[in-house]
């Protein structure tokens, strides 16, 4: 049985092209970073949470629920093939005991925030906006698109960003947690326009602080899926 069935719906995707130095600390063991023409990407992501199973089980008022991430791309490779996947550097959601679950069980590092969103259509296109409360302040992260989603390019930039399948999370200089997460080749929609409104420092730490002056590579919203988290190993 998997540990996590859901759908992911309307992903967010703003793409930064960063120093690799940055995130040495941050590399999980076993793992190397995944560059894409020698660029080291980091990723604010923000999506929805949709029919929620934990254990196969849906638990009362969560299962419909926002998040937004920061995240990075490694690779580890394994009888010859490489399982290209993510390291989260915080995941914010609005309920507690997801936070306690995944910070317990995966050792990621989720935090609790107040959370809300709008998906909107309207002139013939739709606006798609996550935001969070920090500080008593609110940021947000939100895109307009075209309605119509289309097929990934093999080989494009956007396939790079979304598929990764597997999930790593650093326990120490010797150890890690590896766990699969399954879905279909996703579709995207043609981004209008963006607008982020984040601070990265507050959110995610003084370390990150310098996105505040950065412009994203890129920007994307994945329509998603149904998913799967598949239950974690230990790398040592």
């Amino acid at each position: 049985m998997s540990f996590l069935n859901a759908e992911w719906r309307k992903l967010v995707l703003a793409n930064f092209s960063i120093n690799a130095s940055v995130l040495k600390e941050h590399v999980p063991f076993g793992t190397e970073l995944d560059l894409r023409d020698g660029k080291c990407y980091i990723s604010l992501v923000g999506f929805m949470f949709k029919n929620t199973k934990l254990l196969g089980v849906k638990v009362p008022f969560h299962i419909n629920f926002e998040e937004v991430n920061l995240r990075f791309y490694v690779k580890r490779k394994v009888d010859n093939e490489w399982r290209r996947g993510v390291v989260f550097i915080k995941e914010i959601v609005p309920k507690p005991m997801l936070t306690f679950v995944a910070n317990t069980v995966y050792n990621e590092h989720y935090e609790t925030l107040p959370m809300k969103h709008k998906w909107e259509e309207k002139n013939k296109q739709q606006i798609v906006n996550y935001a969070w409360k920090k500080n008593a302040a609110w940021q947000s992260l939100e895109v307009k698109t075209e309605l119509n989603a289309k097929e990934i390019p093999v080989g494009s930039e956007t396939e790079f960003i979304t598929e990764h399948y597997w999930g790593y999370a650093f326990l120490n200089a010797q150890k890690s947690n590896e766990y699969e997460v399954t879905h279909p080749r996703w579709k995207a929609y043609p981004v209008i326009d963006y607008t982020i409104n984040v601070d990265f420092g507050i959110t995610y730490g003084e370390q990150f602080a310098f996105m505040n002056k950065m412009e994203p590579v890129s920007v994307m919203l994945a329509e998603g899926s149904e998913i799967t988290v598949e239950n974690k190993s230990t790398l040592r």
